[in-house]
């Protein structure tokens, strides 16, 4: 199995390369964004040494479905997907917050309570909440969008005052927010799935507001089977669930949380594996489609070969 650590294209007309901690981003004519989703993996905000296969494709093929199934509410950034591995977008200016939403207490909104903290990001939590119980409305917990290091937890009212977003268009993230997360809701029922929690990421182009990057995917997604979620709630068991927190569950059991002095456990193919298989699953769930196993040979090859052809259309 070929996997896409990175990349290190030169592309016609290419004017800027970033690499975050999934995607490679190339940026063409300073108009167009090339997004290659590789097969890293990162957790607590730190990219893990081994490549999972086909995580990629699983990001950027899910992010495209619902990217289309959302175009009503607002635009994207997509131009095409020319390759199971990229999509390829209009270029905007990217609001500097991240729109997290949650409809239940779970992963960190979860530790924050546990932790004995009533408030996050401006917004107060009742007593008495259980670990995954649901939330009376679904909540937006903003963070910081961080070119290096840990995205940090923001208020609504901070984001303001400090110039982040301006109010008018913060009101406008929010709706745009609640909107799509109210559809991926939807979507997920269809699929027998709860949508638990995510996050939106906008830019802005021309004065219109844009939603950009991936949507729904496992990376930035939390999703449960609704099949038994009540039963699984009153007896206090642990929910099943299609999410890359049994990635930070497995490193907090093997004693890594991201801080410093601290090492990655070992990640075996057992691991490894078993990871993709999640990933692949998940794919299907979210989807209803089968998962298609890309051709063999280089994979590499194949990416920069589809990418050229379609920027030669644009």
């Amino acid at each position: 199995m070929s996997t896409i650590k990175e990349t290190n294209f030169n592309f016609k007309n290419q004017t800027a390369f970033y690499r975050g901690k999934v995607r490679d981003v190339y940026t063409i004519a300073n108009d167009y964004l090339v997004m290659v989703a590789s097969d890293r993996i990162s957790a607590f905000d730190v990219v893990l040494p081994r490549a999972i296969p086909y995580k990629g494709q699983v990001l950027n093929q899910i992010a495209s479905k619902f990217l289309k199934a959302t175009a009503d509410i607002l635009p994207n950034w997509v131009v095409s997907v020319p390759d199971p591995n990229v999509t390829i977008g209009k270029r905007s200016e990217p609001f500097k917050v991240e729109m997290v939403i949650r409809g239940y207490v779970s992963g960190h909104l979860w530790r924050t309570y546990r932790d004995g903290g009533r408030e996050l990001c401006g917004e107060v939590l009742p007593e008495g909440l259980k670990e995954n119980d649901k939330l009376p409305e679904p909540i937006i917990t903003p963070t910081t969008k961080a070119a290096v290091g840990h995205d940090m937890d923001i208020s609504r009212a901070e984001i303001i005052s400090q110039g982040i977003v301006s109010e008018e268009d913060y009101t406008q993230l929010e709706k745009y927010a609640k909107a799509l997360f109210q559809r991926g809701t939807e979507i997920a029922a269809e699929r027998g799935l709860i949508l638990v929690d995510t996050k939106y990421e906008f830019g802005k182009r021309d004065g219109i507001i844009y939603l950009i990057d991936e949507i729904h995917t496992p990376d930035s997604s939390r999703y449960f089977y609704a099949d038994g979620y009540e039963e699984r709630q009153q007896n206090g068991e642990p929910q099943k669930q299609l999410s890359k927190e049994f990635v930070r569950q497995w490193l907090i059991e093997n004693g890594f949380q991201g801080k410093e002095g601290q090492e990655v456990p070992e990640m075996t193919d057992t691991i490894v594996n078993s990871i993709s298989e999640r990933y692949i699953e998940l794919f299907e769930h979210i989807t209803g489609d089968r998962f298609e196993y890309p051709e063999n040979g280089d994979v590499l090859d194949r990416v920069e070969r589809n990418v050229s052809e379609e920027l030669a259309k644009l």
